[in-house]
């Protein structure tokens, strides 16, 4: 396959997996504003995060000056002018869909762009008129649809491969830092007794309803959500279709089923990350302190993502 088009594809899906994060980050972080504040801000603290997490906090501010929450929220979701804006990833993921439009089957692109079509109305609209929970549901219900049509209808080749390394580089990555973030903002209180308080569980329940592990967590444990065992859901269970040693796991498997060996240096750091997890335990993980562990990790995906590029996506 050439190089532009395993780009063309792996973008794609890694800016359909984006929005979607994005949206999962945003309802989360507005309904966790909406929630009395404890004496610890007006509820803009929450809604930030998203811009914080995404490294665009400064250029919102840059633009606006102070922080608002309804034009927090259209920079976020729909500004045109945000290249990290949910609107932007679904622009390019159509872009690179069109590129490729002869390599996806019929149902793929028919999903694609109806979504993007449906995006430019809700823009247009504004998010007033649609409402922010609403909308996220959509992006995350597009999303779905566009994995379902592609897990059904294309073969199981290079394409395929490519389709699927994006999705998981993008959520392995997203993992690791929403998780960072509520274990950062939770502070002390992370690392104490005190996370079975409202605030915790209200805090750690809104991260798992973000990455739709809620009911695997209710499922696996007993009581309240604590810093111990969401951190073993989300990094260590393989069950847990969101957490990172699940998105390792597919990696793994689809870098050791591309041909050549220009991908050697990819699958060797990808199958040292999947071993890594495999035979990391929990406490491991706490006692390195989970800041500091998680920090060590998005530098490694990113690493992953960027021996990816160099070994099939540079255009030689």
């Amino acid at each position: 396959m050439l190089s532009r088009t395993a780009s063309d594809l792996y973008w794609m899906s890694r800016y359909l997996e984006r929005a979607e994060n994005l949206a999962r980050m945003l309802d989360v972080s507005y309904s966790l504003s909406l929630m009395p504040q404890d004496g610890r801000g007006d509820g803009l603290d929450e809604l930030a995060m998203p811009l914080l997490i995404t490294g665009t906090l400064d250029q919102y501010l840059e633009r606006h000056g102070q922080m608002h929450a309804e034009r927090m929220l259209h920079f976020f979701a729909l500004d045109a002018d945000n290249p990290a804006s949910i609107y932007c990833c679904l622009q390019a993921a159509r872009s690179n869909a069109h590129a490729v439009r002869g390599r996806i089957t019929a149902d793929m692109w028919e999903n694609i762009n109806a979504t993007w079509l449906e995006m430019r109305g809700i823009a247009a609209e504004g998010l007033g008129r649609y409402g922010i929970s609403r909308f996220c549901e959509w992006v995350k219900e597009r999303s779905h649809l566009f994995r379902g049509a592609t897990f059904g209808t294309i073969m199981r080749g290079e394409a395929y491969r490519f389709i699927r390394l994006g999705t998981f580089i993008e959520r392995a990555d997203n993992t690791l830092r929403l998780l960072d973030a509520r274990y950062e903002m939770l502070g002390e209180e992370a690392d104490t007794v005190s996370d079975t308080s409202a605030r915790g569980y209200y805090q750690w329940s809104a991260l798992l309803r973000a990455l739709s592990s809620f009911e695997a967590f209710t499922e696996i444990y007993r009581g309240s959500p604590r810093t111990y065992k969401i951190a073993e859901l989300l990094l260590l269970r393989p069950e847990v279709p969101r957490s990172l040693r699940s998105c390792m796991e597919e990696l793994n498997l689809m870098l050791s089923g591309l041909p050549g060996d220009n991908g050697r240096p990819a699958q060797r750091l990808a199958a040292e990350l999947d071993a890594r997890l495999r035979y990391t335990s929990i406490d491991e993980v706490l006692g390195e302190g989970l800041h500091v562990w998680l920090t060590d990790f998005i530098l490694l995906v990113r690493q992953l993502g960027s021996a990816i590029h160099t070994s099939y996506l540079e255009v030689v």
